[in-house]
């Protein structure tokens, strides 16, 4: 569940906090994650993170939560991005950039129990310019996938690749064939679940398909919560066919 939160886009009178705590009570049974988008927060100074540490604890332990940061800088500076999500903010794992290479993600692997989900195969157009290009014998993505899943394991590395190229995540499992997988796209992206389970799916799942403004924004109403919960409980049962299929 992709916390996403726009203030322009929730009902009137209601502040983000509120509307956070109303989305994760409607859905906390019929998905695993949540999954802050960071900027909808920082771009708010003091408040928006304040905002964002309220929403980390009330989300609690039982649920997975992820930092949707894309951060990734030289070795000491990734050090306290690491400390900032997983130490400050008590995140479970951050999204990491890797075109830095690996002193920018193996920061983010040294603390147990936490992970990096680094960015593989993403669902924008933009992604074009050079995740699909060649770079040798492969394209920029694989040698990213090849190379980055060297530097951790299965158990504290992830990668996101997209819904909106399903076919391709054959070519990822090539390569990573037990990591789990976060899927953005699927929903208002026009990503297929189907499909994304069809390529991607290994025999322990290995997919974490993220949805965000699908279900956030399924009403702008008094009735977002339930109307939330429908779309959320909707998506939750097409893969409960997926995963028995």
């Amino acid at each position: 569940m992709g916390l996403d939160t726009d203030p322009a886009k929730i009902p009137a009178g209601i502040s983000i906090l509120d509307f956070n705590k109303a989305i994760i009570d409607t859905t906390r049974d019929v998905c695993v994650a949540y999954k802050p988008n960071i900027a909808f927060y920082e771009c708010l100074g003091k408040e928006g993170w304040d905002i964002l540490e309220k929403t980390v604890d009330y989300i609690g332990t039982e649920h997975l939560t992820i930092a949707d940061a894309k951060r990734g800088d030289i070795g000491n500076t990734s050090g306290y991005y690491a400390k900032t999500f997983f130490d400050t903010y008590n995140f479970d794992s951050i999204t990491v950039a890797p075109y830095m290479g690996s002193d920018s993600v193996k920061p983010f692997l040294q603390t147990d129990g936490k992970w990096a989900i680094i960015l593989a195969l993403t669902s924008n157009p933009g992604a074009d310019d050079f995740e699909l290009q060649q770079a040798g014998d492969e394209r920029l993505f694989e040698k990213v996938l090849r190379t980055s899943s060297t530097w951790g394991t299965d158990e504290n590395t992830m990668y996101v690749v997209g819904a909106t190229r399903p076919e391709m995540l054959a070519d990822v499992r090539k390569i990573v064939p037990n990591h789990f997988l976060l899927v953005p796209g699927v929903g208002a992206q026009g990503g297929s679940l189907a499909d994304v389970a069809k390529y991607g799916m290994n025999k322990d799942c290995g997919l974490l398909v993220n949805a965000s403004r699908s279900i956030l924004y399924a009403s702008n109403g008094k009735d977002f919560a339930e109307a939330a919960y429908k779309e959320a409980k909707k998506m939750q049962g097409e893969m409960a066919v997926l995963l028995v299929g």
